[in-house]
């Protein structure tokens, strides 16, 4: 294999119109935010995506004894810490029994002395649907206003929809969402996670993909997610192997299109992630709803790489510290 290709800032550099619709989407994110309580119908502020929180457990990742020589000094540890939060990617927490299978799988990890080494919030869907930074700046601005309104504002909504239908039309993304609706009932553990982003690995860049082992998918059929994930926490140990792509080639492995897979970089397995059984933690508590799993909290040889996923450090920002601000309100100064 040739060389992977080097991490450039210019990869996530944004122009003066995205810089202002960014400003007028923060906005919009801080207003959803401080509604969120009366949105989702809790007595919380929310998140502004993945408002749904399923579980939150510690975990441990092994690191592969035989990954190459040049990893190493990224994974110079047996294992590290972990704290992981199993989600539902809709702005809205609803009470239903069954929830589109959007999930997220977001990993946090700690070194040595708890501090924190990197965020990954992992996806089970591998792609996105959107390359342009202005028409999703738009398009979740819309959104946003939209639950804020009450539904009002669908028009600006459908014309941001329609710009995006030639990315949803890509040979990748059908592929996936037929995977998808196949697999729309399995267990929210037995799916692949993805980064769906690129993210930096030192000087390179790279894709993560982590794959459940020994997970049946029949759990839980039209059963309650979190009490199905509670039940099966309290007898089973879970684990699953993490892959790692580079990027080589640009035209193979593109940075700012997130609607194709990368292609001719083979998977490198890495280590393994572990949850032994009786490992959750309450998701209910005030700490462990402000928790953040910003990427861009991460060590720096860790961060994302690219234009969509720039938008995320300003959006995790606004929506942690709206939240905590309105929680610390609704809660006391202690919670």
């Amino acid at each position: 294999m040739p060389n992977p290709l080097k991490y450039n800032k210019k990869f996530d550099e944004l122009n003066e119109e995205e810089k202002k619709l960014l400003e007028i989407n923060k906005k919009s994110i801080a207003d959803f935010v401080e509604q969120s309580s009366s949105i989702s119908d809790v007595n919380y502020a929310t998140r502004n995506a993945h408002a749904t929180t399923y579980a939150i457990a510690k975990g441990v990742f092994w690191v592969n004894h035989s990954i190459p020589e040049s990893l190493q000094p990224f994974f110079d540890q047996e294992k590290f810490d972990l704290i992981i939060r199993l989600s539902n990617a809709q702005l809205k927490i609803k009470n239903t029994r069954k929830d589109i299978p959007a999930y997220g799988f977001a990993v946090q990890i700690k070194d040595e002395k708890g501090g924190l080494l990197a965020n990954f919030p992992l996806a089970n869907f591998p792609l996105f649907p959107i390359n342009s930074v202005s028409t999703f700046l738009k398009l979740f601005t819309a959104v946003n206003r939209s639950y804020l309104k009450k539904g009002s504002g669908l028009f600006s909504i459908i014309v941001q929809l329609i710009k995006t239908i030639p990315s949803v039309l890509s040979g990748s993304f059908l592929k996936n969402i037929l995977q998808l609706i196949r697999k729309k009932n399995d267990f929210i553990l037995s799916f692949d996670y993805y980064s769906v982003g690129a993210y930096r690995l030192g000087d390179h860049m790279i894709k993560i993909k982590l794959g459940p082992k020994f997970v049946d998918k029949n759990i839980g059929k039209k059963q309650n997610i979190k009490k199905t994930l509670k039940n099966y926490f309290q007898t089973n140990d879970f684990s699953a192997d993490v892959f790692i792509q580079f990027c080589y080639d640009l035209k193979d492995q593109p940075i700012n299109k997130l609607n194709v897979e990368w292609k001719n970089s083979p998977y490198i397995k890495i280590g393994e992630v572990r949850i032994d059984k009786d490992s959750l933690l309450d998701p209910r508590s005030c700490s462990n709803e402000t928790l953040s799993f910003n990427p861009f909290e991460s060590k720096l040889i860790f961060q994302p790489v690219g234009k969509i996923q720039k938008l995320r450090d300003e959006a995790y920002k606004v929506s942690i510290q709206t939240r905590r601000k309105i929680n610390k309100l609704l809660h006391g100064k202690g919670s």
